[in-house]
Order: structure tokens, then C-alpha cells, then sequence
């Protein structure tokens, strides 16, 4: 039998994570490792957790109006999602090409990515923010709204369509920045942003301090604030003289060619994977809208947990997609493993934490959001049970995700993506939904299959190690 102590040496020690014949240097100590990482992934965290901390606030002050407006602002969610993949793409390349270059001393061809990015977006945004606001009624049916939910859902898409093209543009810069490993910036950007919508939240949704009482309107008028306020703070970040990554008149604005083609490269796999995720997405939200009202509220409701779930793992994520990508620019792949599986072990440690936590509030958690509606409070109080046994796979994944974008495997983690967002979810979700007569709980037993099996391809493939060759 292993001894509990020589088991979590093995575990978490920077000892064991390599082996010998990969090895291209000195290993850090633990404590060195984990520290850095842990200095990146610190504000990181900080910052998504805050974010979720004030959509679940959004979510709290839109509940007192109602289950109704829960499920209708939950209905954007995936559509707004679809609106946001490609340029999702976008700062993945971005992250993995800034990350690889910074670790190869090459601030050049970083800031040139910068800019060759914030052009895109500059296109391409303006055309997705002039979709979204002429496409809301047809998209709102299509996620699967009822008749006593798509004129909010109408509304709130259509309003936030205009503030589309300043978060794709915060969106840019700030992943830019995370791979640079300024995570303290994006945090900034991210909270100040986050505490005007909550602001804004209070005084638009009710009806304030002489404000006028909007409701599900006044929360989507909110979030394009912010939206103006993070693309804002984020663009005055590149104008620090002591700034990495900066921008500067006597720049070169003109297409640079070589640079463009490495981004598309990195993106072309990005997309795919937005792309699978997002049909995913989108048809297993339309399993879940046909169950109705009160139990698309409670999916909902239980998604603010595992959406903190998330942000969790995705700020750990962030700090290993940079590590990652850094030292493979610097030559040191078997730096990028240990910093990998780093990583995971810290996911594994949060969502432990997290599983208790969703085990011991999951009466109390759902009366946050439900108005005190008693239905939707026992509905979610069963789906919580299951998130219990999703969370430790959940943030395990996202990191092996994040491991493999900072190489630049974006054609990979796009074929898990289609695999099991894409197929796995969807299908098993609908099956279990309908024929089998599971009901709510047979879509979220859907997203345990889908995690499941996510976490096994993409840990082979980080296994495996082929991913450390890969070129941008």
C-alpha cells in the first residue's frame, strides 16, 4: 500500500513530474514552480472569480423580477456565444503567439500580433455588433424562446449587441496581456468593469435614485457600460512607457503579412473548436428550453455554480497557457510539462473545495436567485447534487486545454470539442431528456459523459507529448 505522504510527493513534488530523459535543464524546486504560477494565476483568478461573483449578482437583482427573466436572459448566453467565437478564436492565437515569442526574447513580433489583432477586431467586430442587433428575434427563437420570455430575451440581445465590438476589443487586448503574464492588468481592467455594471445594475434594474426602473432592459444597458469601460481601460494599458506590450504613433499599422498568416494558422483550429462548442452549446440549451420555464430557471441557477467552477480553473489555466507557451519559445519543453501539470493539481485542489461547497449549500445557494420560489429552489437543489461529481473533472480539463493551447494544438483540442461539446452533450443530453424520461436530471448526468471523456483525450494527448514539436 502507497504511504499518504510518498503519494502526494509524488503527486504534487516538481521532483516526479518529468522524467529523466526529457529533461533539459534544472527542474525548479515545488516551491519555486508553484510560486510562479501561482503569481500568474493569483490576479487571474481574482479577476474571473470577480466576474462571476458579479454575474451572479446580475443574476440575484434580474431574480426578484422573476423566473420568467432568469430564463430569458439565460437564453442569450449561448447565442451571444456563437456572436463571440470567432474573435474566442482570435485571442487564442493571440495568447499562443504572444506567450511563444515573449519566451523567445522576440517583443517584436509580440507587439506586431497586438496590432495585427486589434485590426481584426476592428473589422470584424463592427459587422458582428450590426448582426446582433439586427438578427435578435430570429436568434432568440431559434436558442428556443416561449411566448413569456422572448420579448426580454429580444430586447436584452438587441441591447448588448451594441456594446459587442468594445468586449471583443477588451477581449484582444487582455489575452495579449495574460500571456505576457500581466494578469494584474487584466484583473483591473476586468473588476472596475464588473463593479460599474453591478453599480448600474442596482440603479437601472429597480429603479434608483431617481433612475428610470427598467428591468431586464436596465441589466442589458449595464453590461454595455461595462463592456465601453473594460475596452477602454484595457486600450490605456498599452500606453505605459514601461509597458511590455504597448502601442505607439510611429507604429507600423500596415498589414504585416507573415504575422497575419501565423495568426490565421492559430486561429483556423480555434475556430473549429468555437465552432463545435458552440453548435454543442446552443442544441443542448435548446434541450434544456423545452423542459420550460421553471426548470430552465433552476439549469440556470445551478450553471452561476459551475460557471464559478470555471473561473477558478480558468485563471489556473491562464497562468499555465502562458508558462507553457514561454518556455517552449525558450527552448524548455520539459519546463512546460512540469508547469502542465502544475496546473492540474491545483485545479484538483480547488475543486475539491468547491464539490464541499456545492454538497453543503445546495438548499441555501438556489435562494439566492429564485425569488423565493419554492420550485425552482427544489429543482436546482437536485442538480446540485450532481455538479458535486462534475467539478473535479470539469477543472482538470480546462487546464489540460489551456496546457495544449499555449503550444499552439488548437486542431486537437478542437476535435475533443466536437467530440464531446459537439456530439457527447447534445446527444446524451436529448436521449436521456426525453426518451429515456430523465428530465433535468438527465441532461446534467449529459455534461458528466461530456466532461468525462473531454478530461480522458486531452490528457492522453498531453501524456503523450507530442504537442511540445509543434511549430506557429
Amino acid at each position: 500500500m502507497i504511504k499518504l505522504p510518498n503519494f502526494a510527493a509524488r503527486m504534487f513534488s516538481t521532483k516526479y513530474m518529468v522524467k529523466d530523459h526529457m529533461k533539459r535543464g534544472e527542474i525548479p524546486s515545488s516551491r519555486e514552480a508553484y510560486k510562479e504560477s501561482l503569481n500568474i494565476a493569483t490576479p487571474a483568478i481574482a479577476e474571473m472569480v470577480s466576474i462571476a461573483l458579479m454575474s451572479m449578482l446580475d443574476m440575484i437583482m434580474v431574480g426578484q423580477l422573476g423566473p420568467e427573466a432568469v430564463a430569458a436572459i439565460g437564453l442569450t448566453g449561448q447565442p451571444r456565444m456563437i456572436f463571440f467565437s470567432v474573435f474566442f478564436a482570435l485571442n487564442i492565437a493571440v495568447t499562443a503567439i504572444v506567450a511563444r515569442n515573449k519566451g523567445a526574447g522576440d517583443d517584436m513580433a509580440a507587439r506586431s500580433c497586438l496590432r495585427m489583432s486589434m485590426l481584426i477586431v476592428i473589422g470584424g467586430g463592427s459587422l458582428l455588433s450590426v448582426g446582433a442587433v439586427v438578427l435578435a428575434r430570429p436568434m432568440m427563437l431559434l436558442a428556443g424562446a416561449r411566448y413569456d420570455t422572448i420579448g426580454m430575451a429580444t430586447s436584452y440581445f438587441r441591447i448588448t449587441g451594441y456594446g459587442l465590438i468594445f468586449a471583443i476589443m477588451s477581449g484582444a487586448i487582455c489575452s495579449a496581456q495574460r500571456a505576457a503574464g500581466n494578469t494584474k492588468i487584466t484583473m483591473q481592467v476586468n473588476v472596475v468593469a464588473n463593479i460599474v455594471k453591478v453599480i448600474f445594475n442596482f440603479l437601472l434594474i429597480a429603479g434608483r435614485f431617481g433612475f428610470p426602473e427598467l428591468g431586464v432592459d436596465g441589466a442589458a444597458i449595464s453590461l454595455v457600460i461595462a463592456h465601453v469601460i473594460s475596452c477602454g481601460l484595457a486600450m490605456a494599458s498599452l500606453f505605459r512607457k514601461d509597458a511590455y506590450l504597448r502601442i505607439r504613433r510611429s507604429d507600423n499599422w500596415r498589414p504585416d503579412i507573415p504575422m497575419l498568416k501565423t495568426i490565421g494558422r492559430v486561429t483556423a483550429g480555434g475556430m473549429l473548436e468555437q465552432l463545435f462548442m458552440r453548435i454543442g452549446f446552443f442544441a443542448y440549451a435548446r434541450v434544456i428550453a423545452g423542459l420550460g420555464t421553471l426548470e430552465t430557471a433552476a439549469h440556470f441557477i445551478a450553471m452561476q455554480f459551475m460557471n464559478l467552477s470555471f473561473t477558478f480553473a480558468d485563471g489556473i489555466s491562464v497562468a499555465t497557457t502562458a508558462l507553457v507557451g514561454q518556455n517552449l519559445g525558450k527552448k524548455r519543453p520539459d519546463l512546460s510539462i512540469m508547469y502542465g501539470k502544475i496546473g492540474t493539481r491545483l485545479a484538483w485542489s480547488v475543486a475539491a473545495l468547491l464539490s464541499t461547497t456545492a454538497l453543503l449549500t445546495r438548499f441555501h445557494f438556489p435562494l439566492l436567485f429564485a425569488g423565493g420560489d419554492q420550485a425552482v429552489v427544489q429543482i436546482t437543489a437536485g442538480v446540485l447534487l450532481i455538479v458535486v461529481y462534475i467539478l473535479p473533472f470539469q477543472t482538470a480539463q480546462i487546464v489540460m486545454a489551456g496546457s495544449l493551447r499555449g503550444a499552439g494544438d488548437t486542431k486537437y483540442v478542437a476535435f475533443t470539442m466536437f467530440i464531446t461539446v459537439g456530439l457527447i452533450r447534445p446527444v446524451m443530453g436529448f436521449v436521456l431528456t426525453y426518451p429515456m424520461g430523465w428530465g433535468l436530471t438527465g441532461a446534467w448526468i449529459a455534461i458528466i459523459l461530456d466532461q468525462v471523456v473531454r478530461l480522458a483525450l486531452l490528457l492522453t494527448r498531453f501524456t503523450r507529448g507530442r504537442w511540445i514539436n509543434n511549430q506557429l
